[in-house]
């Protein structure tokens, strides 16, 4: 049975890698080292090691397991495109989305640069969905990262949302928006989810808000759930189609 998610934008999630190091400003609080580091020590626990980064190749035909297809966050824990992470690796997990052929991967990273130069070496099938990482305007170069990965379906995930964000959405069939969880969190701006929704709408791709997170619409510190994931009073939950069908 495939490990499922809370994630809102995804049904089980698949970790043929745990660990990771940070790159960039939304890894400052990333929820996975905090909730990897809680069992560093334990004797026996899958995170024994913490937050270190390792390869589980016991995990690899996992997916080929699960009869009931569904839709799988790949390295929910870790980065697939991690600089120590071998190529031949990295294969192998593609060619094991490959065969199993029944269910939908979603890959997000925040190393556009080692996709990009890996993306000729791998098998992109049609089940095989890319994403990247973009929590502020400094960061949009791995949207044109992504652009060259031929992905049946490429999207931004822009949470932690840590400023504003004037996207071009060529050849992007989806975004992801949501403010940052967690004890330390920094507030996410009404305004800069509206903006990248208004260039959403404008270039005819799916918009998915996913939560406000520890702040709400006006800034206030309510925590997670009472936030909600209502922006101006709806929801917003619309998944990709391919390139040139509008929304």
């Amino acid at each position: 049975m495939a490990e499922r998610s809370s994630i809102e934008w995804t049904e089980a999630t698949w970790n043929p890698v745990t660990g990771c190091t940070k790159v960039s400003p939304g890894c400052a609080h990333c929820y996975a080292e905090t909730f990897a580091e809680r069992f560093r020590g334990v004797h026996g626990h899958p995170y024994e090691r913490g937050f270190d980064l390792q390869l589980r190749p016991e995990r690899l035909e996992q997916p080929l397991n699960w009869v009931q297809p569904r839709t799988i966050f790949v390295n929910s824990m870790s980065d697939l495109f991690h600089e120590d992470i071998p190529q031949a690796y990295i294969r192998s997990v593609f060619h094991v989305m490959r065969k199993a052929h029944w269910h939908t991967f979603q890959i997000l990273t925040k190393r556009s640069e080692r996709m990009a130069e890996l993306a000729p070496r791998l098998p992109w099938p049609r089940n095989v969905w890319m994403g990247v990482s973009v929590e502020n305007q400094r960061w949009t170069a791995r949207v044109d990262d992504l652009r060259c990965v031929p992905a049946k379906i490429r999207f931004l995930s822009c949470e932690p949302l840590l400023g504003p964000l004037t996207l071009d959405l060529r050849g992007i069939n989806w975004v992801i928006v949501g403010g940052e969880s967690g004890a330390r969190a920094r507030p996410m701006k009404a305004e800069w989810a509206r903006h990248i929704r208004a260039q959403c709408q404008a270039q005819g791709v799916a918009f998915f808000f996913k939560q406000w997170g520890a702040h709400n619409e006006v800034g206030e510190r309510v925590g997670k759930t009472r936030s909600g994931r209502l922006l101006d009073g709806r929801l917003w939950d619309a998944m990709p189609r391919p390139l040139g069908e509008r929304y």
